[in-house]
């Protein structure tokens, strides 16, 4: 009998992202292929408003760079990363729990002199007047990525939001993969998202865990989970 085929995780993040992963993956031991399905581009937007803005809501590391000079303003931050670029960037920074539900609380009671730098797509609308400065536009499915989902090898699928649940859920659909296909989104959103968009018959196994952390630490224990064969909590 032929021994099992190790899995490979396809990683669709946009491009700079996705190298960040597969290298905070690198002690795992699992070949990875990196596929964007998105990239990211800047949006015309007014820049003066965001400089003078009393206070800025970042739910994404892109919008980070339009943020402009902190200078000590306050920022509420969705995660660690973002939180971790806004204080690069000089801002006196409030973390919140890794997504936007769990940010909800922390938006109680601001001045009408806050802004929500945001992408053209949002995965929930916030109580905060938003200024749009970057949007993720869809890529197709490299030929490599779907080559490894015609073979029959698990693939582990990471899915860090519900848009990119959504476009993975569609580009794997249409490939009809023959791989078995290990899920791990990040969230309940984005587990429901790849339902929603999801077209094609059901695949010959699949397997999900939700991330039990709202960023990358919670999916690559999901990922690791799943790749030593064990069952992660929330699997089903």
């Amino acid at each position: 009998m032929q021994p099992p085929l190790p899995p490979v995780v396809l990683i669709t993040r946009p491009a700079p992202a996705a190298r960040r992963f597969a290298d905070q993956m690198a002690d795992l031991g699992l070949a990875t292929v990196i596929a964007p399905l998105m990239r990211i581009v800047p949006v015309p937007h007014d820049s003066a408003a965001v400089a003078a803005a009393e206070g800025l809501v970042l739910t994404s590391e892109n919008a980070v760079p339009h943020a402009g000079p902190g200078r000590g303003r306050p920022a509420i931050c969705v995660g660690p990363r973002t939180a971790e670029l806004a204080r690069a960037a000089g801002f006196a920074v409030t973390q919140g729990p890794g997504d936007a539900a769990g940010m909800m609380p922390l938006l109680t009671g601001l001045g009408p002199g806050w802004v929500h730098l945001r992408g053209v797509r949002v995965a929930a609308e916030l109580p905060v007047p938003g200024i749009v400065v970057y949007d993720q536009q869809a890529l197709a499915l490299s030929e490599e990525a779907t080559a490894l989902l015609k073979r029959p090898a698990p693939v582990i699928l990471p899915l860090f939001s519900p848009r990119a649940a959504a476009l993975a859920a569609a580009a794997v659909a249409a490939v009809g993969p023959a791989a078995p296909l290990w899920l791990a989104p990040i969230s309940a959103a984005a587990d429901a998202a790849w339902d929603r968009a999801w077209t094609g018959p059901a695949p010959a196994t699949l397997r999900r865990a939700v991330a039990p952390s709202p960023d990358a630490p919670g999916i690559r224990c999901v990922i690791r989970d799943l790749a030593r064969g064990t069952e992660p909590p929330g699997a089903g």
